[in-house]
């Protein structure tokens, strides 16, 4: 077979198959394989004047991996939250802010520290309980309530220790503790 050039080209069995069927392809554009099956009908169909298109069936979903894909963007959507714009970005950190250093400032404001001594009450196991000793200091300097910053202890013996030649018993000395130091609110 000569080809336009007029050179001699060997074409095999195969190779005439399949441009053969090619060329019968490219000259049938009627034929077509079908796409998907046409609706169905319950019976009596309306013929389309001569002014209106034939309605159009709707298309079926592609399965590819396009489709798939924009399938799980939509997914996506709904469970991220939607981004904020850069200013509402910018005034929700200056909030933060605020209150982050509103908090910082009053516990290092030098007023809200006081000083002072007040008894800890002893707990039900036997443990000091300072935080009603640093509401009672609080409450002694004209504020609400208050934290304990520093304590202090101390042994409280009763005066028959004191007396020469008698020996000391498990309960004749017990230990208080004080605040000393407390912030308040």
């Amino acid at each position: 077979m000569l080809d336009r050039l007029g050179l001699l080209v060997r074409i095999g069995p195969s190779t005439a198959k399949a441009g053969l069927a090619l060329s019968m392809l490219t000259l049938s554009p009627d034929f077509a394989l079908p796409q998907a099956a046409p609706p169905a009908s319950l019976g009596v169909q309306s013929q389309p004047q001569q002014n209106e298109a034939p309605p159009t069936p709707a298309r079926e979903e592609n399965p590819g991996l396009i489709n798939e894909i924009s399938k799980l963007f939509e997914k996506s959507k709904s469970i991220l939250q939607p981004l904020k714009s850069p200013g509402e970005t910018v005034d929700d950190l200056n909030s933060r802010a605020r209150d982050a250093g509103e908090g910082l400032s009053a516990l290092t404001r030098p007023s809200l520290i006081v000083t002072g001594r007040a008894a800890c009450l002893v707990a039900a196991n036997g443990a000091p309980d300072c935080k009603a000793g640093a509401d009672k200091l609080c409450q002694s300097k004209g504020y609400k309530e208050g934290r304990s910053l520093d304590t202090d202890a101390a042994e409280k013996c009763s005066p028959i220790v004191f007396v020469p030649g008698h020996k000391r018993g498990p309960n004749d000395c017990r230990t208080e503790n004080f605040v000393t130091r407390a912030i308040c609110q």
